[in-house]
């Protein structure tokens, strides 16, 4: 799966459980651009919920 350095960077901090405005600040941008991120990642991993991206995104590191 190809990944921005960003995007690995939010999903970083979404399997350590933080919130998107507490992401938003870690990375110092808007909330809307990592809702933003978020929306491309679901395409990219074919899922539509935060927990399913977490879940895929740590099976990527098994295969």
């Amino acid at each position: 799966m190809q990944t921005t350095q960003r995007e690995k960077e939010l999903l970083m901090y979404l399997c350590k459980g933080f919130k998107n405005g507490e992401i938003a600040s870690f990375l110092y941008v808007s909330e809307n651009t990592v809702k933003k991120h978020l929306q491309n990642l679901y395409r990219k991993f074919q899922v539509t919920s935060r927990t399913q991206l977490a879940l895929k995104y740590a099976e990527s590191f098994r295969a």
